[in-house]
C-alpha cells in the first residue's frame, strides 16, 4: 500500500512557522466501520496520540494534516495499525497507545511484526498480545520450561498464560490443562463461609472458571472439566502428585508461603508447562512471606526457567489502571525510603 502525498503549502516554511504536510493512506483490506470503529473512535483515539496532526477519513481514504515530523510518524502508526487489522481481524483502543509508543521508540521489530499474530481464535475474536512485554512473556512460555509473569492488575498474565494453555491442548502438546492457585481470605475467613468445603473454595477458583469459559466453547467446557482433562483445583490438591504432560498454571501466586511455591515447583513431570502468575504488591498473606518473592531470589538465572517481568505499559484496562499502578508505586518509594531513614 502506498500513500500518497499531498503537501500543503509545500515543505518551504514560512519564517517562524513549521513546515506542514498532508498524507492520504487508503483503508484497503478492512471491514471499514468495524476499523473506524463507534461513532470513529479510531480517529479519537489517533486525535488523542496525535494532538497537532488533524485527521480525516471519507469513504476509504484517511487524510493526516499537521507539522511534518508528527504526520509522518501518524502515518506509519497508521500503517502498522492496519496491518494488525488485516492480519488479526481487528484493533483495540489499546492497540493505538501501544503502536504509537512503538513507532515512536523506533527501535526492535515493527509493531504489526510483534502485536498481530494471534495466539488462537475464540469465537471470531483473536487473543494476542497487545504489548511488546505481552509478546516477550508470550514467547518466553513457548520457549521455557516454567515461566513465572510478574506484573500489576491488568497486564494480561492470567489470561495469555491460559490463551497458550488451551492453544497446546489443542494442538495436543499437552494431554490436560491443570489451573490452581492458593485458597487465601482477603478478608472474610473460609470457615465461616456457609456450605460444603466445595462452596467455601468455589469463590477462590472461579476466575480459573471464568478464564476457561472466556478461551474455549462453553459447552466444551463442562465435558472437558468432567473427563479430566481441564482441573480446577486449590494449591493444596497439588501435593504428592506428578503432573505429566500438562500445562499447569498457578495463579495469585504471591499468596503462595515458600514451602508451598517449592511443594508446586516440585509436581513437574515430564511433558509438562508450567506458568506461574503472581503480583508482589497484592499479597495477603498475614504473616508468612511470599514465595513469589522468595523464588524470584532463588531461580533466577536458572537454566529453562524465565521471570517476566510486566509493568504499567502492559496493562490493558482503563488507561486510568495504569496511572493507579504508577501512583501506588511511588508511594511505595517513598514509604520505603522513608523506613529506610
Amino acid at each position: 500500500m502506498n500513500p500518497t502525498d499531498a503537501r500543503t503549502g509545500g515543505d518551504a516554511p514560512q519564517e517562524g512557522s513549521e513546515p506542514e504536510l498532508q498524507r492520504t493512506v487508503l483503508l484497503a483490506g478492512v471491514d471499514l466501520a468495524s476499523f473506524l470503529g463507534h461513532r470513529d473512535q479510531l480517529i479519537a483515539d489517533l486525535e488523542a496520540q496525535h494532538p497537532r496532526v488533524v485527521f480525516h477519513a471519507r469513504d476509504q481514504v484517511l487524510t493526516m494534516r499537521g507539522p511534518a515530523p508528527e504526520v509522518r510518524a501518524a502515518e506509519q502508526v497508521v500503517h502498522e495499525i492496519l496491518q494488525i487489522a488485516k492480519l488479526s481481524g481487528a484493533v483495540s483502543r489499546h492497540d493505538v497507545k501501544e503502536v504509537t509508543r512503538m513507532v515512536h521508540e523506533g527501535n526492535g521489530p515493527t509493531a504489526a511484526q510483534v502485536l498481530s499474530e494471534p495466539i488462537l481464535t475464540v469465537r471470531g475474536h483473536a487473543v494476542r498480545p497487545q504489548t511488546r512485554g505481552q509478546r516477550a512473556y508470550v514467547d518466553a512460555i513457548d520457549e521455557h520450561t516454567i515461566v513465572f509473569g510478574i506484573g500489576p492488575a491488568g497486564t494480561g498474565k492470567t489470561y495469555l498464560a491460559m490463551a497458550k494453555a488451551v492453544q497446546a491442548l489443542q494442538r495436543r502438546e499437552v494431554a490436560k490443562i491443570i489451573l490452581t492457585r492458593p485458597a487465601v481470605e482477603a478478608g472474610e475467613r473460609l470457615g465461616y463461609l456457609p456450605g460444603t468445603l466445595e462452596d467455601k473454595i468455589d469463590p477462590y477458583l472461579r476466575p480459573l472458571f471464568d478464564a476457561v469459559g472466556s478461551m474455549m466453547d462453553p459447552d466444551i467446557v463442562p465435558k472437558l472439566l468432567a473427563s479430566g482433562t481441564i482441573e480446577v483445583a486449590p494449591l493444596a490438591y497439588m501435593r504428592g502428585r506428578t503432573l505429566n504432560e500438562s500445562f499447569v498454571i498457578l495463579d495469585e501466586a504471591q499468596n503462595t508461603t515458600p514451602e508451598q511455591m517449592k511443594m508446586f515447583l516440585t509436581r513437574l513431570g515430564y511433558g509438562s508447562k508450567m506458568v506461574v502468575t503472581g503480583d508482589i504488591t497484592q499479597i495477603d498473606l498475614p504473616i508468612a512471606a511470599s514465595g513469589l518473592r522468595v523464588v524470584n531470589r532463588i531461580l533466577r538465572g536458572v537454566e529453562d526457567i524465565h521471570f517476566a517481568e510486566l509493568g504499567s505499559d502492559d496493562i490493558v484496562r482503563h488507561n486510568l489502571v495504569s496511572r493507579i499502578v504508577d501512583a501506588y508505586s511511588a508511594y511505595d518509594q517513598k514509604q520505603q525510603k522513608g523506613d529506610a531513614q
